[in-house]
């Protein structure tokens, strides 16, 4: 007879498996991941504008509305990099842009995601000495994640996410449109004639 074992869950530690960090490494931990949830809406908000605002050819409008859609609906689902390349598409494409950083922006943008990436994806390993874990993550480039993640580690991460948020926003205020969903100044975008 073949003997089975079997984990008792019972036994197993309160709030396990993160059980080993404290409960304010976690709150900031969800911080920062949520942070990044706004940041992923702001730049879907910001390819509507930016899409919705450029000027067309009444022999072009037809063509453009039906691929407008498409990419308004993909965006709703893309993963965070792909809504980078949306956006730094629609930011070079519009006429009327006014950033003048747009790679330095694409830049950071980019390296914020592979942090997103390992925020939400990896797996928490038990804290060392002064509370920093090294999430378990390896990338598509078979590159493994190898830095010490804090509870400040995470702070500046989120105010880090907050700058690129604020940047987005303003890439479209600049041009003197109000953000959609916001109350703020400028040009309602869905009533652009």
């Amino acid at each position: 007879m073949i003997e089975h074992n079997v984990i008792s869950q019972l036994r197993l530690p309160t709030n396990y498996p993160p059980h080993k960090q404290p409960a304010e490494f976690w709150e900031s931990l969800g911080r920062a991941v949520a942070t990044f949830g706004l940041l992923e809406e702001v730049l879907c908000k910001a390819i509507f504008a930016l899409t919705a605002t450029r000027r067309y050819s009444d022999a072009e409008i037809t063509g453009v509305y039906e691929e407008w859609l498409q990419r308004l609906e993909r965006s709703l689902s893309d993963p965070l990099g792909n809504l980078i390349d949306t956006f730094g598409k629609a930011l070079r494409e519009h006429p009327e842009a006014t950033i003048l950083n747009l790679d330095e922006l694409l830049k950071d943008l980019r390296a914020a995601s592979k942090v997103r990436n390992v925020l939400c994806h990896g797996s928490w390993r038990a804290p060392d000495s002064i509370g920093a874990s090294i999430p378990f993550f390896v990338n598509k480039q078979n590159e493994r994640f190898d830095t010490p993640i804090d509870k400040e580690w995470l702070e500046v991460m989120r105010q880090h996410a907050v700058e690129l948020i604020c940047a987005v926003i303003n890439s479209v205020t600049h041009m003197g449109f109000q953000f959609p969903g916001s109350s703020g100044p400028g040009i309602p975008v869905w009533n652009i004639s």
